[in-house]
């Protein structure tokens, strides 16, 4: 089991973490989930940047037990620039906007749940 005890977080940091998982909750990315499920769940991490902007992540460092090392690891610096070199459009992937749209097999979903102060969530 992977439940883990909630960080210890300020008031300050408590009220942004809510109000990311309201605003995610508004966008149906993520539902609130009972106290009494048996299942796994990590806690919420908040990134501040030095503007003051934040992002709530999940902390999935237990998760790294039930992961498989990458068969095809990272290119080399060298090799990625060479492809870039040729690029017409360049991207970034933005969390709020398209990450949750990577499928996630059925089975791993369990996974990917957070526990905060008040409630539990999960996505979509």
């Amino acid at each position: 089991m992977l439940r883990r005890p909630l960080y210890p977080e300020s008031l300050e940091s408590r009220k942004e973490i809510e109000k990311h998982v309201n605003k995610l909750r508004d966008m149906d990315i993520i539902r609130k989930i009972g106290h009494n499920e048996m299942m796994e769940v990590t806690t919420p991490v908040l990134m501040t940047w030095h503007y003051g902007k934040s992002r709530m992540c999940g902390y999935f460092r237990a998760l790294n037990h039930y992961t498989k090392a990458e068969r095809y690891p990272i290119p080399m610096i060298p090799h990625a620039l060479d492809k870039l070199e040729r690029a017409e459009y360049i991207t970034k992937m933005d969390f709020m906007k398209g990450f949750q749209k990577n499928l996630v097999k059925a089975n791993s979903m369990k996974l990917h749940r957070i526990c905060q102060a008040e409630s539990m969530i999960k996505g979509v």
